[in-house]
């Protein structure tokens, strides 16, 4: 069985091949059933969480990422999650690999953005804004770049250090690459808006929104947390990745349809459909269209394949 650490699967994974990867792959017949989340207690009573997320193709392979969550490591200045691919031979069940799964995680997320933002957004895009500074962020940057040649980069983000720093890390040539400190401001003047926060209230209203935006929603991945409000999803076309995990992860989605401002109908497709052009969701350039991402074992499952390729 081998071994890919981090450097191999960033080497791997270049944002390009990848986006086309994830397309073919929301294209064909991957199974990948929702994620299972289990509550370990600790022996310091405190609580931690057990992801695992399978998928498989039939004749070729099955794969499982292991996510497990110890917030309290942040205490002691460790991480607090940590993650794993294991793939396997779908014929006999036999280990082919195990992977860094953090590092396969942030980018099959950032790609699988670009590749909705490429359906969603209008051809003549021109300043993308990226709120949050996490680990996430210079990947969803350097993603949707490869899907539309925006000459400006806007980044917010509560710690404008952080901002700072990763607008500094950016190895983006013939981009103007500015640090914003008002958020509404930034948001009057972006075509397409990229969000990977851990936020519970909303960042953005729908009275910032304007004409013709596209917003990558990504950070809100549980019930009780939201990046938008629900006037902003209910001006918007939306798209996820997938149905099932949208309608169950999603907080801004679950939150504007216990509200009553949008039924499930609002919801006008999935990444499968726009992938397989089964839905045109963009009819005109004014349109306010968002992809929100929580992500699916289907894309863990094509990232892994191809480090295998490319490995080969």
């Amino acid at each position: 069985m081998k071994v890919y650490d981090k450097k191999n699967v960033a080497s791997s994974l270049q944002y390009k091949i990848l986006i086309e990867t994830l397309r073919k792959a929301f294209g064909s017949k991957i199974s990948a059933p929702e994620r299972v989340q289990h509550t370990i207690k600790n022996k310091n009573g405190s609580d931690a969480t057990l992801l695992l997320m399978p998928a498989w193709k039939i004749g070729k392979y099955i794969g499982i990422k292991i996510v497990s969550v110890f917030p309290e490591n942040t205490i002691q200045n460790r991480s607090a999650v940590h993650a794993n691919y294991f793939l396997m031979n779908a014929n006999d069940g036999s280990p082919i690999a195990v992977m860094d799964g953090s590092e396969l995680t942030l980018r099959r997320t950032a790609c699988a953005s670009a590749l909705a933002a490429d359906y969603l957004v209008n051809k003549n895009a021109n300043t993308l804004l990226m709120i949050g500074t996490g680990n996430l962020a210079p990947h969803l940057i350097k993603a949707h770049c490869v899907v539309r040649d925006y000459s400006k980069i806007l980044i917010w983000g509560r710690n404008k250090e952080k901002a700072e720093k990763l607008a500094h890390s950016l190895d983006i040539k013939g981009k103007e690459i500015l640090v914003m400190n008002d958020l509404k401001e930034a948001l009057n003047v972006a075509d397409v808006i990229s969000c990977a926060t851990l936020s519970e209230r909303p960042l953005i209203m729908g009275d910032w929104i304007k004409s013709g935006q596209h917003f990558d929603l990504v950070g809100a991945f549980t019930p009780n947390m939201a990046e938008v409000d629900s006037q902003a999803i209910a001006m918007s076309k939306v798209v996820v990745d997938t149905y099932e995990g949208a309608l169950s992860e999603s907080g801004e989605l679950i939150t504007a349809l216990k509200e009553g401002h949008i039924k499930e109908k609002h919801i006008l497709s999935d990444l499968r459909e726009l992938v397989l052009e089964e839905k045109n969701i963009r009819n005109h350039s004014n349109d306010i269209t968002l992809f929100k991402s929580v992500g699916t074992a289907l894309e863990d499952l094509a990232a892994a394949e191809l480090v295998i390729e490319k490995n080969l």
